[in-house]
């Protein structure tokens, strides 16, 4: 029988395992959920929403379990409280909107004629979700989905093995129904089988741009919907009437938070000329004050990546372009616990340009490339200079100027003054290699449901 384990980033030791099901095995479980599904949207929608949020309730209850669970699994530091923060803001959110999301858009209700459009549910909706910030994004897709009358099978990433163990568990013991929302350990083999067969209506899958075309090529003539956020470049571009200060703090965050191992990161910053050698000096010094080391220790600020494969893929980045007349400013003396595995030191490179791939390609780790600009009109040729596009972050007093600059950005989501935030009441989307899809807000409730219309007409004279 075919194993799945978790390394963990701490000490390398196998955390966990699990059994992959069998392709017959994953099947009863698709079957489990497609006849409890019925029974699961004629619930009154208000009895759906209140389970979910009993569901959410209960995990909160586990964090002394789930926290540190974390730190072992992809190696964030306890000191930031896990995960709770965000799945209780959107698990909220969508719980407050469901009712308007879901309401029928009535055309016409006279003596003579009914016609509405009502929003169905799609059925079982298959999550797939990552490894980077495990609970948060499998909530974008599972509170809405199961909200709106569909049955949920969830797959969580082999580094994050026991995630969807404990969402399940914590939404079971609130009282939603075993068969409505389950998880299953499954093989890339046996998820790609499953897809192909038409399991099921719809499939929300969270990672890698590969990993997204080995979904679309698995779901080819299926004609199931699928939802994609995959990889991203995000850039910030700090214009000369910035605010210096909260730029470099919230810049400097959103590159590094969780070890810059998010989808929404800043990964490349433009700075005007007039501001560029103060952003750069106080970003250093921002950096240099992490504390880097075990995530079980409530002092680390910083831990180590989720796996030493990822952090070689950053090294490789730095030094490729280090090689290329990049220069690396944080001194890496600071950081001792940088073993050359998995614990990565933060690094902030200048003197880089895009002909290097580190300002091209999806980094995913505690370094970012600063760049100098003159002009709106370059900064807006660079930030567009990506295969990628999920969120860009602009820096300036000027909300005219930000959202005629934010026009022209090719990305999902365009912020002013902010960074590395997902607004529960916006959509959550991405342009070129990141996806295609959206999540959360009323959007994502349309995306998982289907339109059905009603044309009655009450009189045949």
């Amino acid at each position: 029988m075919a194993m799945i384990q978790c390394i963990s980033p701490v000490d390398g030791s196998v955390y966990a395992e699990r059994p992959a099901l069998s392709l017959d095995a994953a099947k009863d479980v698709v079957a489990r959920a497609r006849k409890a599904q019925k029974a699961w949207a004629k619930r009154p929608l208000e009895e759906r929403v209140q389970l979910v949020l009993k569901g959410a309730a209960r995990l909160n209850e586990m964090s002394d379990t789930v926290v540190p669970e974390l730190a072992w699994q992809m190696g964030r530091p306890v000191k930031y409280g896990g995960e709770y923060k965000g799945f209780n803001e959107r698990s909220n959110y969508v719980a407050s909107i469901a009712a308007d999301a879901l309401a029928p858009l009535v055309v016409e209700e006279s003596n003579r004629f009914e016609r509405r459009i009502e929003r169905e549910a799609h059925g079982v909706v298959f999550v797939v979700a990552p490894w980077n910030y495990p609970y948060m994004t499998a909530i974008n897709t599972i509170a809405p989905a199961l909200m709106a009358g569909n049955t949920v099978v969830l797959k969580h990433a082999s580094q994050t093995l026991l995630v969807g163990e404990r969402l399940v568990q914590a939404f079971v013991e609130a009282g939603v129904p075993e068969d409505v929302f389950q998880n299953v350990f499954l093989d890339h083999e046996t998820t790609s089988a499953l897809i192909a067969a038409g399991s099921f209506n719809f499939v929300n899958f969270t990672g890698s741009v590969e990993g997204g075309r080995s979904m679309e090529r698995a779901a080819a003539g299926t004609f199931t919907g699928l939802g994609l956020e995959l990889g991203g470049k995000d850039p910030g571009y700090v214009m000369e009437d910035a605010d210096l200060e909260a730029a470099v703090d919230t810049l400097m965050d959103g590159a590094t938070y969780n070890s810059g191992q998010c989808c929404c990161g800043i990964e490349r910053i433009y700075v005007h000329e007039s501001l560029y050698d103060a952003f750069v000096e106080k970003s250093v010094a921002w950096v240099s004050n992490y504390k880097l080391g075990n995530p079980l220790d409530p002092e680390t600020s910083l831990g180590p990546m989720a796996n030493k494969r990822f952090a070689k893929v950053v090294r490789e980045q730095i030094a490729d372009a280090v090689s290329k007349g990049a220069k690396a400013l944080v001194d890496p003396k600071l950081f001792p616990e940088d073993d050359g595995g998995a614990y990565l030191a933060p690094q902030i490179l200048v003197d880089v340009d895009h002909s290097m791939g580190f300002m091209r390609e999806e980094t995913f780790g505690p370094a970012v490339g600063i760049m100098k600009v003159k002009s709106d009109e370059e900064a807006l040729a660079l930030m567009n200079d990506s295969q990628y596009g999920l969120t860009a972050s602009l820096w300036t007093k000027d909300a005219e100027r930000a959202g005629r600059l934010g026009r022209e950005i090719e990305t999902g989501t365009v912020f002013m003054n902010r960074a590395d935030y997902l607004d529960p009441a916006l959509c959550w989307t991405g342009v070129k290699e990141t996806g295609r899809g959206g999540s959360l807000s009323i959007i994502g409730f349309q995306n998982l449901t289907r339109p059905k219309s009603f044309h009655l007409k009450k009189v045949t004279a």
